[in-house]
């Protein structure tokens, strides 16, 4: 996402999202805690909306997603979003489907990590969510249900079939989005699919702590090494080399390249600065 914006304003109030900021440290909670955290329509929208936006600004080094309450986030909302897209010509549920899908890349291609603090449920497109984080931190209540299949819809959604064979392989992946079962914490740590697993209740607070160390460290290494780690997924080694050559001779021009070098000579901390 470039940074160059025309006339658009920065949102003062998110009403759908609780956002706060905290020295590079951007958390963002689903507050919905009565109805576990289910999306609606707005919330949706807002999500991606507020992505672009903390993209352009740059000033968020590291993101932290959670849910209020029991949950994560339960997916979408039955009666806001199921129900309604009942009623819906092709037309505006191609609408509606290609929203819910700009979230998830805009997830995975803002050029901050994103950490996911799961608890309880992750279901349908709040598992989705999760999966897109570059970070899942999880305590033993998770539980990430892919639902899609259980309401009569493809197991691919929203880009589920993308991105879960990359991060579990194809076989976990093939079982969970097909049958739709719950995947819970000790298996989702076997699998890959959570990244840190904290004792009870923990998740939020170490996943504000790993989101902490990020911010704290080379936000622009970080950065590259996300854009990287996305855009050679699908590119073969000889293209991935030479994408990674150009990347790192640019990168060898930065203010933090020298400023390691400066601190491995003086024997302190690099005091990063981003660029």
């Amino acid at each position: 996402m470039s940074p160059f914006t025309g006339s658009a304003q920065r949102t003062a109030d998110w009403q759908h999202l609780r956002v706060s900021h905290d020295d590079g440290v951007t958390t963002v909670t689903l507050a919905r805690p009565e109805k576990l955290n289910a999306l609606t329509f707005e919330a949706y929208a807002d999500l991606r909306d507020l992505l672009a936006e903390l993209s352009r600004e740059r000033h968020t080094r590291a993101l932290v997603l959670g849910g209020e309450g029991r949950a994560f986030c339960s997916g979408g909302d039955v009666d806001e979003i199921i129900g309604a897209t009942l009623e819906m010509d092709t037309s505006r549920l191609l609408d509606f489907n290609r929203m819910t899908g700009q979230v998830v890349r805009a997830l995975r291609e803002a050029p901050f990590p994103v950490v996911a603090a799961v608890h309880g449920a992750a279901a349908g497109a709040g598992a989705v969510l999760a999966l897109a984080s570059d970070f899942r931190v999880a305590d033993p209540t998770a539980r990430f249900a892919f639902l899609f299949t259980k309401v009569g819809l493809s197991g691919g959604d929203m880009g589920a079939a993308y991105l879960l064979p990359r991060v579990v392989g194809l076989g976990h992946a093939t079982r969970i989005l097909m049958l739709g079962d719950p995947v819970r914490a000790p298996e989702a740590e076997r699998i890959g699919l959570i990244s840190e697993l904290t004792a009870e209740g923990e998740a939020t607070g170490a996943a504000s702590a790993l989101a902490r160390r990020l911010a704290d460290g080379p936000a622009l290494a970080h950065a590259q090494t996300k854009a990287l780690l996305t855009a050679e997924l699908d590119l073969p080694l000889s293209g991935a080399v030479e994408l990674d050559a150009a990347t790192q001779a640019l990168l060898m021009h930065g203010a933090d390249y020298a400023e390691f070098h400066a601190a491995f000579t003086e024997k302190r901390p690099p005091k990063w600065q981003g660029k």
